[in-house]
Order: C-alpha cells, then structure tokens, then sequence
C-alpha cells in the first residue's frame, strides 16, 4: 500500500502533438478553462518528478521512499526541512540528472511545480511563498491568462509560447543543439480539491521530446549548475 497518494496524470491539451499511447487528452478543456478565472502558465521541464513529505522523498511511486542516485543531494536537503512540513506535499522537478534536455543555466537542480496539502493543491501564490520558506525555486511562470474568450486565440498563444527557448537555455542531448523548451503546464491560479485535478490542469508537449531509453539510468550524467560552489542544495 502506497504512503501517499503519488501525483496524477496531467490531461493533454488536444492539440499537444506529444502524446504517447497511454497518456490522456482533454477534450473538454475549453469548457473548464471557461470556469477559471485566472491561469498561471508554466514551464513544462524536463526531469523527474518528486515528492518531499514528511515520510520521505519519493519518486513517481509512492509505495516507499526513492534511494536512487540521482536524489541523494534532495534526499540530504530534506532531512533538514522534514521536521518542518507538517501536512504538506512539496511536488518538484529534479533535473540533477540530465534527461532529454540539457539545460546550461540550471541555477538549482531542484523546481517546485505544485504543493498538496491533504485534499487540496494549494494556489500558485501559497505554492511559491512555500517553496521560497524552505529556500527552493519554483518553475519558470511563462504567463498570466485571465479567463479567455476566444479558444482560437488561447491556443495560438500557447503555441507561441511553445516555440521559444525558456529561461534554463535548452540543448538537445543527442544533437547539441539548442531546443525548445519541453511544453507547457497550464494550472488554476487558485487553489482546488485533489479530485479536481484534471479540471485544473493541463499540458502541452511538444513531439519527439524524449531522447532516453530504459538504459539510461546506467550512464547518466549530473547536470552541471551555472554557478557550481553557489548556495543550493548540493551543499546541505
């Protein structure tokens, strides 16, 4: 039995061009967008998702705590702060291991995208003032939308978006070349119930995104921060 309940799967917009066979679309979305009064975009980044509770870090299972390699500094960072979170579900980006993306202006290897606390996903604003008290950046915020009126318009802004480079300068690991950021994480600005979930958020991902294998875990490699011997996690 799990310890926690691990994070859902986050909808597709239908016109994410990144879906896979088993990942979910939301047809729906532009009915429930229309009930948002105000969406935060996000950066969609790409490393691993991880949870920091009170129980542990833990990767995309919740059945027992991570041991792998590649959260031994976050695992290190969360024995100061466990004492610290109470009931909350601190959800972060690891990007200490070099996925798809390289990113070459990595200030922190660790990106809080979202904070549970028992039935509720805390608002954007409570999710940044949190993860600013236990000294974590949250992922980049690409814009602020109040609620659309125009579907067509919606998704030609999102798509712009899409087409740039991000703030953590992306390169491809294969090619070498510069890339575009992953995608898009669209979420309420408030705060909303856990069964909720799939109302409130949504992604887009561009195609082609995932350059690893199921090998890659033996060849990984650390990504490098743009300030190495800085304040960040490494150092607790």
């Amino acid at each position: 039995m799990a310890i926690s309940q691990k994070y859902g799967r986050t909808y597709h917009y239908p016109f994410s061009p990144g879906t896979t066979s088993d990942d979910r679309i939301q047809h729906d979305y532009w009915q429930h967008i229309q009930k948002i009064p105000t969406l935060i975009h996000t950066e969609k980044l790409d490393g691993e998702n991880n949870c920091l509770s009170k129980y542990g870090v833990f990767a995309r299972s919740h059945a027992a705590p991570t041991v792998s390699a590649w959260t031994e500094s976050i695992r290190r960072f969360w024995q100061l702060i466990k004492n610290d979170l109470g009931n909350l579900e601190i959800f972060l980006e690891n990007l200490y291991a070099i996925h798809s993306i390289e990113y070459r202006n990595l200030e922190h290897h660790f990106y809080v995208f979202g904070i549970r606390e028992h039935d509720r996903w805390l608002s954007w604003e409570e999710t940044k003032f949190y993860a600013a008290m236990i000294g974590l950046p949250t992922v980049p915020e690409m814009g602020i939308v109040q609620r659309p009126s125009e579907r067509s318009v919606f998704e030609q802004d999102v798509l712009a978006l899409t087409k740039g480079r991000g703030t953590l300068d992306p390169y491809d690991v294969q090619s070498g070349q510069p890339a575009t950021i992953e995608g898009i994480v669209t979420r309420k600005a408030e705060g909303y119930a856990v069964d909720d979930f799939a109302h409130n958020v949504f992604k887009y991902v561009r195609k082609g995104h995932v350059k690893t294998d199921q090998h890659w875990t033996r060849s990984w490699k650390r990504a490098p921060l743009k300030n190495e011997g800085g304040t960040y996690v490494d150092h607790y």
